[in-house]
């Protein structure tokens, strides 16, 4: 395993980060496919023995049950010292805006529940999962900042956003003396390269670290076009952010089953060499020995600049799917306050 900085922050992490949404109960969330505990911890253990340091999760994954799972088998696998753990927390809910409750005081209560489902006094970074377009994004900042102030996070990050929304954040958060992202997590693979319009060249420019979710297109990139998976069966926001796309991202997929058969390694391990030339870790999900093994390979396979010409070169524009096709004021008119740290809704 190879391992780098996490942007400007002194956090060391594996080049692969182990994404943890496939674990947690299959009947408390979004997705039938997830693993039960004991597979869990398996995954997880595995994980580490391989030189995995990384683990992120979230809140929403499977009603904290991730979170959950996540948190014991590292207390039981690892010293605390030698993982970075990463979750996320969700925007308030129409609940919350209807009682008043702060940006601020919903993520002092989505930290501290996180760290309960964790079993953990701090995360190394916390994630902003998605941008919240009904509160005033000092409320979210200064609430970041508190987190970070009271020891509960070392580090804060965001995903789902778009450059411009990262960019003025930042800008914010220096100009407040709060802390500012050092990371971003967004959806970017080989098929999906929307990110380098904007993100990934101000991200170079700012020191900020990429940490893509997505990384094989939900299994997309580690099989032959044809080819299924349980996950892609059965979870229809899996289908959703792709399929539309199937015919010219298969044009990709071969060159990816090309190069694999060439090199005598699997499509899997291709797919995360391009992507590791472009960012510090990828978010890799894994439900089975093999997807760690072929993920962590990927580390050492080094493609040539003509493979990584021949991969790119058949890519086409992409309309955003997903979260980011929803990051968007319901209000076509409306602009995202720009408040001083002392104005609250």
């Amino acid at each position: 395993m190879k391992y780098t900085k996490l942007g400007k922050s002194d956090l060391v992490v594996s080049r692969i980060c182990m994404g943890c949404m496939g674990f947690g109960d299959p009947g408390q969330g979004q997705h039938a496919w997830t693993l039960d505990e004991e597979h869990s911890r398996e995954i997880i253990k595995h994980g580490l023995e391989m030189g995995i340091n990384f683990f992120d999760t979230a809140i929403a994954y499977q009603s904290g049950t991730s979170e959950q799972y996540v948190g014991r088998a590292l207390r039981e696998f690892a010293s605390r010292d030698q993982v970075v753990v990463a979750t996320k927390f969700l925007p308030r809910t129409q609940e919350e805006i209807e009682n008043h409750i702060t940006g601020q005081q919903h993520i002092e209560h989505m930290i501290n529940k996180s760290l309960q489902n964790l079993g953990m006094d701090h995360v190394d970074l916390y994630i902003y999962h998605m941008w919240d377009w009904q509160t005033p994004l000092a409320d979210i900042l200064e609430g970041l900042d508190r987190v970070v102030k009271a020891g509960k996070a070392r580090y804060i990050g965001i995903s789902n956003c778009f450059a411009w929304q990262l960019a003025k954040a930042n800008a914010l958060a220096e100009k407040e003396g709060w802390a500012k992202f050092i990371s971003i997590q967004g959806h970017y693979n080989l098929i999906f390269r929307e990110e380098e319009r904007e993100m990934v060249p101000y991200c170079r420019e700012e020191e900020i670290a990429l940490t893509p979710y997505s990384a094989l297109a939900s299994g997309r990139l580690s099989r032959k076009p044809g080819e299924t998976s349980q996950r892609l069966e059965k979870d229809a926001f899996a289908k959703f952010k792709y399929d539309a796309t199937a015919k010219q991202d298969g044009v990709i997929i071969d060159r990816v089953a090309q190069i694999a058969e060439k090199r005598g390694v699997t499509m899997t391990e291709v797919s995360l060499a391009w992507l590791l030339t472009k960012v510090a870790a990828p978010v890799v999900g894994a439900t089975k020995f093999h997807h760690v093994e072929g993920a962590v390979k990927a580390t050492e396979l080094e493609l040539t600049e003509e493979e990584i010409h021949y991969l790119e070169d058949p890519y086409v524009p992409h309309n955003l799917a997903g979260v980011m096709a929803q990051n968007r004021p319901a209000d076509a008119k409306e602009k995202h306050v720009w408040p001083a740290g002392n104005q609250k809704i």
